[in-house]
């Protein structure tokens, strides 16, 4: 069985079931696949959060969506502007997390200590290489032309469940 039906096999039944269209990314096989009405419409390779930092699982929703977004990194708030080869954001961003919780956390180099809200979601990637692996700060990576057919299939709104 190849691994994108594999992936869908291991969705359980319930979230097949459910009438339109749904994101349902499984961290573990670091796939997301788009379903509508149980049906695979889509399923994208992905980079999720390393050790320390995984991608949030639950039950969330989309609630903003950004073409070319401008990183504001996380710590110093510098912001690198979009289309910049140092944005780690690629070309879209699809959001479905907030925490406002803060963060204290390695992240492999360093101890990193972020005060205020962080957001999780679908973001491109200048790095083509990271997708498949668990090396971000829990954003969920695709390959930009990836993230950018998934902009356009989702709307505001549109549930999104993350599997461990």
């Amino acid at each position: 069985m190849d691994t994108v039906m594999a992936a869908l096999v291991a969705v359980p039944k319930q979230l097949r079931q459910k009438p339109g269209l749904h994101v349902v990314m499984l961290r573990d096989r670091r796939r997301v696949l788009l379903l509508e009405s149980g049906a695979l419409r889509q399923a994208f390779p992905v980079a999720i959060g390393m050790p320390g930092w995984e991608t949030p699982t639950g039950r969330f929703k989309v609630l903003e969506k950004i073409d070319n977004p401008v990183w504001v990194h996380p710590v110093s708030g510098d912001r690198v502007a979009d289309q910049s080869s140092a944005n780690p954001l690629g070309s879209h961003w699809i959001g479905f997390h907030r925490d406002c919780r803060g963060r204290d956390a390695h992240d492999g180099d360093q101890w990193i200590t972020i005060k205020g809200c962080t957001s999780t979601g679908f973001h491109g990637t200048p790095h083509r290489w990271t997708v498949g692996r668990a090396v971000s700060h829990g954003c969920v990576r695709l390959l930009n032309e990836n993230v950018s057919t998934l902009y356009g299939q989702v709307k505001l709104g549109t549930p999104v469940t993350v599997l461990p």
